[in-house]
């Protein structure tokens, strides 16, 4: 059962870098980019391109046309929130991410906006 679910800093689309985990001369992930594909904010998981590949083993059957399908396919598995971070699209390095509220001026009225922010070079997300 998860707790209940935070503002997430990290939305689908971004590039992230793993932080944790084995290094890549032991065959793991960290210092690997990738981009964000989805986000599950109930688990505090992400699903990111090319990292935490598994196996799956699945049923072998044919499809409509007679062409098999299943037997063992590579997929990505969701890694935990904690383990990645934004990477600067300036310095291509990890960042943190912070925010920051603007007002602006749309059709004679104000709104304050709230605007991602890369710590390292406060340049906007």
């Amino acid at each position: 059962m998860a707790g209940k679910s935070h503002r997430m800093r990290i939305k689908k689309g971004d590039t992230v870098m793993l932080i944790s985990g084995r290094s890549q001369r032991n065959g793991g992930d960290r210092r690997k980019t990738g981009k964000v594909i989805a986000v599950y904010p109930e688990t505090q998981r992400v699903l990111v391109e090319g990292i935490n590949r598994i196996k799956k083993h699945t049923k072998v059957g044919t499809s409509g046309r007679g062409a098999k399908t299943g037997g063992i396919i590579t997929q990505e598995a969701a890694v935990h929130i904690s383990n990645v971070q934004l990477v600067d699209p300036d310095t291509k390095k990890p960042t943190r991410v912070g925010m920051r509220t603007e007002t602006v001026e749309r059709d004679g009225r104000t709104r304050t906006v709230r605007v991602r922010v890369a710590r390292r070079s406060g340049k906007d997300l």
